[in-house]
Parts: structure tokens; C-alpha cells; sequence
């Protein structure tokens, strides 16, 4: 990550996992633009890092799941040639059965989780392509890979983050611009009170520090991974998974059915 002169953009920035990214890419010597709902919080963390860091930190005091403060952003993302890094970190978890949530609790899953991401990212790329540099680190979920019978929308939203991720990194894999996409297991965040199921019962021993969330994240950028999974011990079971994935794709690959479909 190269960074004079350049500005991160961390979205969800206010708590949890985006306020610690912003403290490591100010850290790094990055100056940042900071983006959350919750101004008072937003204004004390981009202080505190200025203090700290001896970077500049704007903030923006925005709600991702409105059209308008969702366009103004992308406007300002597209429009800043300083800007080098976008951390896609907003997101909210409604985690219920279908059946028994508001089509609008699952819509605004997808506004978040699925349309501010995708909007944003289209906002920095051509930037980023026309300079040959640039970095988009993608928030997913472990969930990504799996669903419950209570995370049907969740895992949906975050299925397209990762898939979306890895489409992106295939478009410009002959570029100097970098996507990872980062797949966290439960992390201590505020993310699990609203989703409804407190962080309290859930086993301590599952649950990730957001400090080391995020460090093994930016490690396994590091290290150059385009998929991380921070609390994966043995990466080559990711690494036999993802050539199953592969090798199911293309054995689907024939034009004609299935022997076993066409049994009377």
C-alpha cells in the first residue's frame, strides 16, 4: 500500500471492525475519509487518529442505505484523485427466519450489504484502472460459504460480496489494482446486538477480537492473499474447497443433462 499523499476510505467507520482499519491505515500514514451514520463517534475516532497518527481525517456523516447520501458519496469518491484505498467494511445482519421479518428488514440487508458496496466500488474503479493502482478490501462473512436457517438474506448478501470480490480480481488481475475480499467468523462487534442475536450468547471461544480480526486481515493483504479468512488455521482446506468449486463448475460444463435426471 503505497501512501503519500493518498487517502483510505473506510465505510462503517463509527465502531467495531471500520474504526480499527481506519487506526491501521492511519497507522500506515494513510490520511482518511471516514464514513458511518453515527457523526459524534465519527468525529471523536477521525481526532483521536489525527492526534495520534499526525494525518488528516475527514468524516462523513452518511446513511448507505439512502439513494441520496449514497450518490453524493460515490460522486465524492469518483471526483477525489487522492483516493488509493476503499474499505467496503458497512453492513447489518437481520438474523430471522424469512418468514418472519419485513420484506423491508431484508431489503435493507441488500441496500447495504449488496447495492452501497457495489456502488462505491464502481464510484473508485475507473480512477483506479485509469492509474494502475489502487486498493478495494471487501467486507464478506464466513457466511459467504455457508447459510442457517436464520441467515438466509445475510448469507445471500454476503454470497455476492465474496463472489462479486472475485469476479473484480479476475477483471483486473493484469493490473496493478488489488481486491481482497475478507471473510470473518463472529467478531466482537455491535453487529450481532441489532441482528438479534447478542454477541453475550455466543461461545467466547468463537468469537474474534476485532483487533485481531482486522490485523490478520491486513496481513493476509500482506502476505498477497485476494481471500482471506483470518480465523482459518489450515488454509488448504480454503485452498481444496475453492478447487472443488472449480472443478464442479466445470464439470457442468456438457450441454446435456444429468444421466441420473433422465431415470423413469
Amino acid at each position: 500500500m503505497s501512501i503519500s499523499g493518498k487517502i483510505a476510505v473506510v465505510t462503517g467507520a463509527s465502531s467495531g471492525i471500520g474504526a480499527i482499519y481506519a487506526a491501521r491505515l492511519a497507522q500506515r500514514g494513510y490520511d482518511l475519509l471516514l464514513v458511518a451514520r453515527r457523526g459524534e463517534r465519527l468525529h471523536s475516532l477521525a481526532t483521536q487518529l489525527e492526534q495520534n497518527f499526525a494525518i488528516k481525517a475527514a468524516t462523513r456523516v452518511a446513511d448507505l442505505e439512502n439513494e441520496a447520501d449514497l450518490t453524493a458519496l460515490a460522486t465524492t469518491l469518483a471526483e477525489d484523485p487522492a483516493i488509493a484505498v476503499l474499505v467496503n467494511n458497512a453492513g447489518i445482519a437481520r438474523l430471522n427466519p424469512v418468514a418472519e421479518v419485513s420484506p423491508q428488514d431484508s431489503l435493507a440487508q441488500i441496500a447495504l450489504n449488496i447495492t452501497a458496496l457495489t456502488r462505491l466500488t464502481h464510484a473508485v474503479l475507473p480512477a483506479f484502472k485509469a492509474r494502475n493502482e489502487g486498493v478495494i478490501i471487501n467486507i464478506a462473512s464466513a457466511l459467504s460459504l455457508h447459510a442457517l436457517p436464520i441467515s438466509a438474506v445475510y448469507s445471500g448478501t454476503k454470497g455476492f460480496v465474496l463472489n462479486f470480490s472475485r469476479g473484480l480480481q479476475q477483471e483486473l488481475a493484469n493490473t496493478g489494482v488489488r481486491v481482497q475480499v475478507v471473510l470473518p467468523a463472529a467478531t466482537a462487534t455491535d453487529l450481532w446486538d441489532a441482528a438479534g442475536v447478542p454477541l453475550a450468547t455466543l461461545p467466547k471461544e468463537a468469537v474474534m477480537a476485532t483487533e485481531h480480526l482486522v490485523d490478520a486481515a491486513m496481513a493476509g493483504f500482506d502476505m498477497g492473499e485476494s481471500v482471506t479468512l483470518p480465523s482459518l488455521a489450515d488454509n488448504a482446506l480454503w485452498e481444496r474447497f475453492d478447487t472443488a468449486r472449480a472443478e464442479l463448475f466445470a464439470a457442468m460444463q456438457t450441454g446435456q443433462p444429468a444421466p441420473r435426471l433422465l431415470k423413469l
